[in-house]
């Protein structure tokens, strides 16, 4: 059955003196049916019409659904697009196509079977740019009937029409917004040159006559990925009508004929949708499927970065095996680690300028570096070449009270003076070298004596002292024994053993004289 208006055409131009064929030429019709409406007055057309109009139709089985989803909004406009995306993820296939449906609204609506409230929706094109160049990102909110209140981020590309879209079930954060960002880059395969917001307090702390300030969180994501920033000026939704749109078909065609209980339900059919509607079919501005032009503005999108604010991450971190001196390497550097690290795995998380040290079993921060820019460096933290378990005031008194002598509280006083950078240093040095039990009292005396008279006040120089005195009182102790032994034996002569001397009878020598006398043999 031809409409109403084709109807009028083919009697307006009977009445000017077509013939059938003129007409069937004129209208690209088939001659039959021209011939058919050529011959039928107005009250015959109307009444074939009527007959005709109430026939059966594919989507009376779904009658019952359409109207609901209607009043449960309120009988507000709907894209037609949305209800049999609805239809579709609710039955299954459906017997006819979108064009079938939308003829069937209409029919509900010739009827007085549904009556619609209507609402402007005014939408502004935005020019086209090249491939990679820009990303779009915007907010927005929806409440379900159920009263789950949905926080929506959305962003496109400008070129493709590619889109993104997530919720959250709480007020956005500038941290939230930066991870909703990276997931984006990732779904849509790379970095763009240029991001396109709004003056958003979140991303925006002032516009400041076009010098733009960051939050400082925003501010070091955007000069970590290099991104090129477009902030719109207020009440200009001109500079991104194209996010603007997304958030209202997000709205119109995803939450409309929707209800959720929670941010769960929400997502489950989200990325499915985000497939199979909003970048599986063609768009209205570019007459082409965003998901197939993606392909194309893909391979001009920069690769991502690691990202500080993914550091927590599993997924983008490596395995690194610490040295017997618990260091790793990074791009033909060493960094120190921890002692208790020694030829031990440990995870890395390496961005542009910084590496993170991560424990592989209980997955918490051991410690992060700035990376070096000079090949071959050894880095290392302070903390990690000394104790760390004690203050430098708690060191302090605990070396003070060594020894009570006023001889090492004097000492001490000049040490602390002359070496105020490396008290720490100091204070551990004179718990190594100085245990009281290993100690001679005297000795020690005579070690500080000594180094307060020549102003040498470092542990070193005392440890080295004490040892000399040491060695020359055992040196003199030495002596003194060697000369008791002298006094208490008089065969001894000077250090050396008494000699052996054999004894013979006197009567030997009285017969030696008697010889050489008296001439006796």
């Amino acid at each position: 059955m031809i409409t109403k208006s084709m109807y009028k055409i083919i009697q307006q131009s009977k009445r000017q003196g077509y013939s059938k064929s003129a007409i069937s030429d004129l209208l690209s019709l088939d001659p039959r049916t021209v011939s058919k409406y050529y011959s039928m007055d107005e009250e015959t057309y109307r009444t074939y019409r009527l007959a005709h109009q109430y026939r059966e139709k594919v989507f009376d089985d779904y009658e019952s659904s359409i109207l609901e989803v209607y009043r449960a909004n309120e009988n507000r406009p709907l894209n037609m697009t949305a209800v049999y995306d609805y239809l579709e993820e609710r039955y299954g296939p459906l017997p006819g196509n979108e064009q079938t449906l939308r003829n069937y609204i209409r029919y509900l609506i010739a009827t007085d079977q549904l009556q619609l409230n209507h609402q402007a929706r005014i939408y502004t094109p935005v020019p086209d740019l090249p491939f990679g160049r820009q990303l779009q990102v915007d907010f927005g909110q929806w409440r379900c009937s159920s009263g789950l209140l949905l926080y929506i981020f959305g962003a496109v590309l400008s070129a493709s029409r590619y889109k993104y879209v997530m919720f959250q079930d709480r007020p956005f954060q500038t941290r939230t917004v930066i991870e909703h960002l990276l997931d984006c880059f990732d779904y849509i395969g790379g970095v763009p040159r240029e991001l396109v917001i709004d003056q958003d307090h979140l991303l925006v702390v002032s516009e400041n006559a076009g010098d733009i300030i960051y939050t400082q969180e925003f501010k070091s994501f955007i000069d970590e990925q290099s991104l090129t920033m477009y902030v719109c000026r207020k009440a200009d939704p001109e500079s991104k009508g194209k996010v603007e749109n997304l958030i209202k078909y997000v709205k119109q065609n995803f939450l409309s004929v929707r209800d959720f209980q929670t941010l769960e339900d929400a997502t489950t059919g989200l990325r499915e949708w985000l497939d199979r509607r909003a970048n599986g079919k063609i768009s209205q501005a570019t007459r082409q499927i965003p998901a197939e032009v993606w392909k194309q503005e893909r391979t001009h999108l920069r690769s991502l970065r690691h990202s500080i604010f993914r550091k927590d991450s599993l997924i983008e971190r490596e395995d690194r095996t610490a040295n017997a001196n618990a260091c790793i390497s990074v791009e033909a550097c060493l960094y120190q680690l921890p002692s208790r690290y020694r030829n031990t795995v440990v995870e890395i998380y390496l961005t542009a300028h910084q590496v993170f040290v991560f424990d592989r079993v209980t997955g918490q921060e051991i410690v992060e570096y700035d990376l070096s820019p000079i090949p071959g460096k050894t880095i290392c933290k302070r903390a990690f070449k000394r104790s760390s378990s004690h203050t430098t005031t708690e060191l302090k008194k605990k070396v003070l009270t060594l020894f009570p002598g006023e001889l090492w509280q004097q000492f001490l006083k000049h040490n602390f003076s002359k070496l105020s950078r490396y008290v720490r240093d100091q204070c551990l040095e004179a718990r190594r070298y100085f245990q009281p039990q290993k100690i001679d009292d005297d000795i020690l005396d005579q070690a500080l004596s000594y180094c307060i008279e020549h102003e040498t006040f470092s542990m070193a120089n005392l440890n080295d002292t004490y040892h000399y005195f040491e060695r020359e009182s055992a040196r003199a102790t030495v002596h003194e024994t060697a000369r008791a032994e002298v006094a208490w034996n008089p065969g001894r002569h000077d250090n050396h053993a008494p000699l052996a001397i054999t004894k013979r009878s006197i009567d030997e020598y009285k017969a030696l004289i008697q010889q050489k006398e008296y001439g006796v043999k």
